[in-house]
């Protein structure tokens, strides 16, 4: 159950324009409590989420002047925040790799970990060739990112969720125009919605959490980000098991799988790969701290 802090007195908001130093103190005012960090510092941040400016802006801009619109949307963040709601969902923005995306309750509110799979599979594929597919894409991150900075003639995005899709359909925005016809959306469960097609990549960070451990997921996670996207049965492992023999249906003589999963599971993932007999160059990867926490694997030559 989600915890909300009870209000704090604050004063009338003006019916014209205020400084941002005013606006700062303000919302500093909204935040404190005990479930958000240092209130000035989350001010400032929140501030520079909704105007679209570096971290430290709006402490050096104190005396510029916003007008009752922005104040709105400033306020209506904090009230967010301050309920304890991510930071990413109280502004509806998200940075991932050279994007800004849009997040809600509808997708994960995307990881740097997620950043290291993108990397790897540019590395992988020489910067990105050919068809690839992102299988529970989310709000998009993964396949924009891809799109943006690889080489794919064709990126294709699954989800299984129609809330999510459309997320990641109203992401395309972030891409430049020229790029962004090489992406394709699909609804439906795994790759079953592009199984007729063939493709150099498949890439996921698909649910691994087991329901059993719902308890230890940090409430900032369980109480607020869909639990389609973060939990499965089989111990964590039923949409792994399930995808791995659909990639390897799907995947070109070799296609690289690269998938994201804890590091609890990555062994796990690793003989679910290996237990399916059509993948060669099995290997494990660390994530940004030294976890194991990416597979990767190719389809094995014909």
């Amino acid at each position: 159950m989600r915890t909300v802090r009870a209000a704090t007195e604050i004063p009338d908001a003006p019916d014209g324009p205020i400084s941002i130093g005013a606006l700062l103190d303000d919302v500093a005012v909204r935040l404190a409590g005990p479930d958000v960090p240092p209130a000035r510092a989350e001010a400032r941040d929140l501030i520079a989420w909704l105007l679209d400016r570096p971290k430290f802006w709006p402490s050096a801009h104190r005396d510029e002047l916003l007008g009752p619109e922005m104040q709105e949307r400033v306020r209506a963040a904090a009230e967010r925040r301050a309920a304890g709601m991510p930071m990413q969902y109280a502004v509806q923005r998200a940075a991932f790799r050279h994007l800004t995306l849009t997040v809600d309750e509808r997708v994960l509110i995307p990881r740097p970990e997620t950043e290291v799979l993108v990397e790897l599979v540019l590395a992988a594929q020489r910067g990105g060739s050919g068809r690839v597919v992102d299988v529970g894409t989310g709000s998009g991150a993964i396949a924009l990112a891809l799109a943006s900075e690889g080489g794919f003639e064709e990126v294709h995005a699954v989800d299984i969720s129609a809330d999510a899709l459309a997320v990641a359909e109203a992401n395309l925005a972030a891409l430049p125009p020229e790029k962004r016809a090489r992406l394709h959306f699909h609804l439906g469960s795994l790759l079953e919605p592009v199984g007729q097609l063939r493709f150099d990549t498949v890439v996921s960070n698909p649910p691994y959490i087991s329901r059993a451990e719902q308890a230890l997921v940090p409430a900032v996670v369980r109480d607020w980000e869909p639990h389609l996207a973060l939990f499965a049965d089989d111990d964590g492992m039923a949409v792994i098991r399930a995808l791995v023999p659909q990639a390897a249906a799907v995947l070109v003589p070799g296609g690289l799988l690269a998938l994201e999963v804890d590091s609890q599971r990555a062994d796990l993932a690793a003989a679910a790969v290996r237990t399916d007999g059509r993948f060669t160059d099995i290997e494990t990867r660390l994530d940004l701290t030294g976890r194991p926490r990416i597979v990767v694997a190719r389809r094995q030559e014909r």
